[in-house]
């Protein structure tokens, strides 16, 4: 048999988890099990990826960049 912890939560947040839940009787600890999965990424930034989006970001603040417009002319979508 496994452990229980009681919680005190605000009556809003509980009707958030309630909204939550993928059917009706589904368990609070299940919908709170899967917002604790999605909080934490399981395939974390590498540090290239940290640098490319840097560097993506430099280029934007000096204005090298493309407008979807732009792009959608040269691919000749327009």
């Amino acid at each position: 048999m496994s452990a229980a912890t009681t919680i005190k939560i605000d009556p809003q947040l509980k009707d958030d988890l309630d909204r939550l839940k993928l059917f009706p009787r589904e368990t609070y600890n299940d919908v709170v099990s899967r917002l604790v999965d999605m909080a934490y990424d399981s395939e974390p930034i590498s540090d290239d990826t940290i640098r490319r989006i840097e560097e993506s970001l430099e280029d934007f603040k000096r204005g090298k960049y493309y407008t979807q417009e732009e792009v959608e002319a040269e691919l000749g979508l327009r």
